[in-house]
């Protein structure tokens, strides 16, 4: 791996470093395959050597526990490549939420302010259905690039022959995505940058938009909302070790220091229980959980 993938492969890379909360014990190898022909290899190279795999974007929805993450953690962060095909945006998985209002800005194009301030990757946006109470990915997309572990080359799958449910495209295993194209219209910049700072300071104004957090953790509930259970539980600001209910909204956690993966883990199961037994809503987290408690 060494030899083929340079200082794009890293071995024990501590997983902290590529979560939003800051927190994770380390990957055996983390790679960064540069195009489609390297993942491709990459992905053989794991079947050959019957080696687990899993895409990491930027961790913003990802807990990775303290005992890390074996096999290998593939990143396709630094793929960041945007364009216009009529009146498609096109994303590679890589592209940040920022990079991305700001070329819909800078084209003229609308339909997307409702994911301003959505944290995370175009990658992560997709997986995850992300969106708000209005709409979500699954309302804006035309179609996904994806590349399955057997193939030599991606390929467009339309946005209606894939399974979307509620904070979760539904994918094979065995299937990388790469990117998506976007709808969207045509309208003057001055209205684009007026709904994107509007959506920005709703969120900065009930969000802790400048804490290490990995947004929100859990699902609402049917007809309800896990924050106003978990606040109405009486559980903003509780704490175990550094990782705490944020005190601005309630199904957000935050590393307000050193917090261990244990830590958030512990506050996670704490929060379910509580809300349990006081409602009979067992809270389903949206935040994926991955990787090993220990280090063997």
């Amino acid at each position: 791996m060494r030899q083929h993938f340079g200082q794009r492969v890293r071995f024990d890379e501590p997983m902290g470093r590529h979560t939003s909360l800051q927190v994770g014990g380390p990957a055996d190898a983390y790679v960064r395959p540069k195009d489609v022909a390297e993942l491709h290899h990459l992905l053989e190279w794991c079947r050959d050597h019957t080696l687990a795999w899993r895409v990491l974007g930027k961790g913003f929805n990802t807990l990775v526990l303290d005992g890390g993450l074996r096999g290998v953690t593939i990143s396709l962060a630094s793929w960041r490549t945007l364009s216009l095909e009529d009146d498609l945006v096109v994303a590679q998985a890589g592209v940040t939420h920022s990079a991305f209002a700001r070329f819909c800005v800078e084209h003229e194009r609308s339909g997307m302010e409702f994911a301003v301030g959505i944290p995370g990757l175009v990658g992560g946006w997709l997986r995850m259905n992300a969106g708000t109470r209005e709409r979500e990915m699954a309302d804006v997309t035309e179609w996904v690039e994806l590349l399955r572990a057997d193939a030599q080359s991606a390929e467009r799958v339309p946005a209606r022959a894939l399974c979307w449910k509620y904070r979760e495209l539904e994918l094979e295993p065995e299937i990388v995505l790469l990117g998506a194209a976007f709808r969207t219209t045509r309208a003057p910049v001055l209205e684009i940058q007026a709904r994107l700072d509007a959506q920005l300071e709703r969120r900065k104004a009930t969000q802790p938009v400048n804490a290490r957090s990995f947004g929100s953790v859990f699902k609402n509930p049917p007809q309800d909302h896990a924050g106003r259970l978990i606040e109405a539980a009486g559980l903003k600001g509780a704490r175990v070790g550094d990782a705490e209910i944020s005190p601005i909204h309630a199904n957000f956690i935050v590393n307000t220091g050193h917090a261990r993966a244990s830590d958030v883990l512990e506050l996670i199961e704490h929060t379910r229980g509580k809300v349990q037994a006081e409602t009979g809503i067992r809270l389903e987290t949206e935040v994926r959980i991955e990787g090993e408690a220990t280090w063997d």
